[in-house]
């Protein structure tokens, strides 16, 4: 039996129609991630006190993160992905928007803060790799950087 061009036309719509729900389906964001606290933690021999800081501005070590953690779930519940700019504090309360600052270039960032970390010596922060990137350090793994605490960034839930 022959499909009329009408048939084929209605069967391209259908296919058309199908294919732009599967797509709404991608391309839908993740949930946001809830707002996070949480109470004084031990990780490697060291103690971290999260805590609300509006006046928090401090100098010190940025190191990023990338492909192992790509895909994983972060401290407050969205899905890191490296691609974006976003960075792990140990006490700042999640999602944060930060001010970063790399000192030896003056390339500045608002980057949101949505994981704990890094727990590796004395770092304060540690960025996405994409962060990373657009602050020119990626190549060199470190920087010496200014974080300054800017807001609250939206999430779900009551903030801290």
């Amino acid at each position: 039996m022959a499909i009329g061009a009408s048939g084929r036309v209605l069967r391209s719509f259908v296919a058309i129609g199908l294919l732009l729900l599967a797509l709404a389906g991608c391309s839908s964001s993740s949930p946001p991630g809830v707002y996070k606290l949480g109470q004084p933690y031990h990780i490697q021999g060291r103690w971290y006190y999260p805590e609300f800081d509006p006046e928090y501005d401090q100098v010190g070590v940025a190191s990023w993160y990338g492909e192992p953690f790509h895909g994983r779930a972060t401290a407050n519940g969205e899905r890191f992905d490296r691609g974006v700019v976003t960075a792990a504090h140990p006490t700042l309360p999640l999602p944060s928007l930060v001010r970063v600052v790399n000192l030896a270039n003056d390339r500045e960032l608002v980057v949101r803060v949505n994981d704990r970390g890094p727990f590796v010596g004395d770092r304060l922060i540690d960025l996405s790799q994409e962060g990373a990137r657009q602050l020119g350090f990626e190549r060199q793994g470190l920087a010496q950087v200014r974080i300054q605490f800017v807001r609250l960034a939206d999430a779900a839930g009551e903030p801290p």
